[in-house]
């Protein structure tokens, strides 16, 4: 397939990003201890890997890609959208020596590299000429999307990631602000 120069550079960007998180995905499975979030990651995967080689596709093959990337659902888990299930949050603090990561530590790295991928798929989506890639690169954001809200979910759950209900006051002022369309 002929690409234009952003279409390579930009899929050039995103595979080497690919290559980042398989990399990564492959460490935390022989380290998570938590079995949900071992499962997570281990339904992730090939995902990741399908988009990976759907990427070497366009970048290699004349005819581009042969196969389409499997958009994986939304699941929703948690029992309320705007309050953790967690009695407290479990305080951190950055390490500087460091021989192993931690179950908290793999979730929010893989959790901050599905933010980024995903911010990079929308960012590569608007930018794309070809309408197969745009296409391509609008399925990989909604992956990156629904596996990070699951990684977040876990975070949740375990108090590693603050759930809060917004303070309706301040949600009434913000909401008074607007007003609505009226019919035309």
């Amino acid at each position: 397939m002929q690409l234009a120069a952003h279409e390579m550079h930009d899929l050039h960007e995103l595979a080497l990003s690919c290559v980042n998180s398989i990399t990564n995905m492959g460490y935390f499975l022989q380290h998570i201890q938590d079995p949900e979030l071992k499962a997570l990651v281990e339904k992730h995967l090939p995902y990741h890997i399908r988009d990976y080689d759907i990427k070497v596709e366009y970048l290699r093959k004349a005819q581009g890609a042969e196969t389409k990337l499997p958009i994986p659902e939304l699941n929703a888990t948690l029992p309320s959208f705007t309050a953790s299930p967690a009695a407290n949050y479990v305080p951190v603090t950055p390490r500087t020596n460091v021989q192993e990561f931690n179950d908290r530590e793999m979730a929010t790295a893989y959790l901050l590299t599905l933010k980024r991928a995903g911010r990079e798929y929308a960012w590569s989506a608007m930018e794309m000429s070809n309408p197969e890639i745009r296409a391509f690169c609008q399925n990989a954001f909604l992956m990156s999307c629904n596996h990070a809200y699951e990684v977040w979910q876990w975070l949740v759950k375990k108090g590693y990631y603050p759930l809060e209900t917004a303070d309706l006051t301040m949600t009434e002022k913000i909401g008074d602000m607007y007003g609505m369309v009226p019919p035309q």
